[in-house]
């Protein structure tokens, strides 16, 4: 099943276009698997989850930043300082519990991202949530993604 088949084809292909242009943007392929794989475990979205830890491993991620992922921020070592900007951007973006960003997550993240950067990481964490949003709420079963 393609992604697309879920949704109208015209909202299927204005996601896909955001996921493709915030991933090329952020300019950093690993990098944006990590944050995809963050929401999507935070969102319980078992097909995005599915798909996205196969193409980070397409993209290097190693397979010890897979497995401690869901424990980032207690898994010294593991994720350089960019990183765990990006992934504490994402959480804060992901649950927006207290009703904003916080400040020091969000200049914490501008450290380590340029304005665009930035934009585009916000961007693929609006993407990805919204693509979990729909998995979720289809109740699309994982193992059905073909590139």
């Amino acid at each position: 099943m393609s992604r697309t088949e879920v949704l109208d084809r015209e909202v299927g292909r204005a996601l896909s276009a955001l996921s493709a242009t915030a991933k090329r943007g952020l300019g950093d392929l690993a990098l944006a698997e990590l944050v995809v794989i963050r929401a999507s475990q935070l969102n319980h979205c078992a097909f995005c989850l599915d798909m996205h830890l196969g193409i980070a491993r397409e993209h290097g991620v190693s397979e010890k930043q897979l497995d401690l992922l869901a424990a980032w921020e207690e898994a010294d070592g593991v994720y350089d300082e960019r990183e765990r900007a990006a992934l504490a951007l994402t959480e804060a973006v992901t649950v927006l519990t207290e009703g904003f960003v916080p400040d020091e997550v969000y200049a914490t993240a501008a450290e380590h991202f340029d304005d665009g950067q930035l934009a585009h990481l916000i961007g693929l964490v609006v993407a990805i949530n919204n693509w979990n949003r729909v998995m979720v709420a289809r109740r699309i079963p994982p193992g059905g993604y073909r590139p």
